[in-house]
């Protein structure tokens, strides 16, 4: 079959198209035709070996696909790796069936993008109605969603960030109140002056070093910051228990692999997501379907900022 493996870790140069033999699935395992594999910001650390899991060679990245199994299920599935390929393998437990009214690109869109976006807001960050949210990158995958979601949540004021002009129109269109130049300088006072001259009650954040400074600066007591990206590459200054405990804020750290297997943070969120895509409550971005061997392209621009929403590689393209 056709794959993209990686032999060495670095950047989007390493990846490339090679012929690989199936993959032979294990005793409660799926084996699934795929139609779709979603592109992730996490795949970029993962070809580097710079994620929270080690990565071995060979490997094929990618942990989302969407397609058939065997018995003819349309089904969407996380996967430890394989992803990138014409035929991947996920653990039934994984992978749940797609209604008919979710495209294939949709139900990408919420496998990782969308359950973590509803776990930082309700799990992680405990959001209560009212409070002020700011969600960072919100014209991406996960930002576009944590943007609707808070909102059906209940936020009382939505701050988006974003790098473009067209970004943050994109967020505004889709529920925000205010969205704001990304750029870390004087982004505290921005943040403040957008939720009316007080600081806010929650920060969604995956830039990580003066971002996620800036962020918790403008944090007011009792508010939580949850991170889950560190797409910079820059860490944050170090953080003291006397500086929290001082202002009475918190810092939460959120990784998908910990909610999957369980039923209330797994299962039920994205039963509940796939309802609401269907019934057009919630609207993933799509920003483009291209086909398997343009994976190092689309790497390069997910690195740049310049995408927007899901990303999808076609392996019948």
């Amino acid at each position: 079959m056709k794959a993209i493996q990686i032999t060495e870790f670095g950047g989007p140069e390493v990846l490339r198209l090679a012929e690989v033999p199936d993959p032979e699935p294990q005793p409660g395992q799926l084996l699934i035709e795929v139609d779709g594999s979603g592109v992730n910001y996490a795949d970029t650390h993962a070809v580097e070996d710079s994620y929270l899991s080690r990565s071995t060679l060979p490997m094929i990245p990618g942990g989302e696909v969407v397609g058939r199994d065997q018995d003819g299920r349309r089904v969407v599935a996380l996967t430890a790796t394989g992803g990138y390929a014409e035929r991947a393998c996920a653990w039934a437990p994984m992978a749940t069936e797609v209604p008919d009214e979710v495209s294939d690109a949709a139900a990408l869109a919420l496998v990782v993008q969308g359950l973590t976006a509803w776990n930082l807001l309700r799990t992680s960050a405990r959001i209560a109605p009212g409070e002020s949210v700011v969600v960072h990158a919100a014209a991406g995958g996960t930002g576009s969603l944590a943007v609707q979601l808070a909102r059906r949540f209940g936020a009382g004021r939505i701050i988006a960030t974003a790098s473009t002009k067209e970004k943050r129109e994109l967020a505004l269109s889709l529920g925000a109140d205010e969205a704001l130049d990304a750029d870390p300088e004087g982004l505290k006072e921005r943040l403040v002056e957008a939720n009316g001259g007080q600081k806010v009650d929650i920060v969604l954040e995956m830039t990580g070093g003066p971002v996620f400074d800036a962020s918790l600066a403008a944090l007011a007591p009792f508010g939580r910051l949850v991170t889950y990206g560190l797409a910079s590459r820059q860490d944050p200054q170090p953080l003291s228990p006397a500086a929290l405990m001082g202002r009475s804020r918190a810092v939460v750290g959120f990784w998908l692999m910990h909610a999957l297997g369980r039923a209330d943070l797994h299962a039920e969120p994205m039963a509940e997501l796939l309802r609401l895509v269907a019934t057009g409550e919630l609207k993933p971005q799509v920003g483009g379907t291209f086909p398997l061997s343009d994976a190092r392209l689309v790497h390069e621009a997910l690195r740049s900022r310049a995408t927007t929403g899901k990303l999808v590689l076609d392996p019948r393209r």
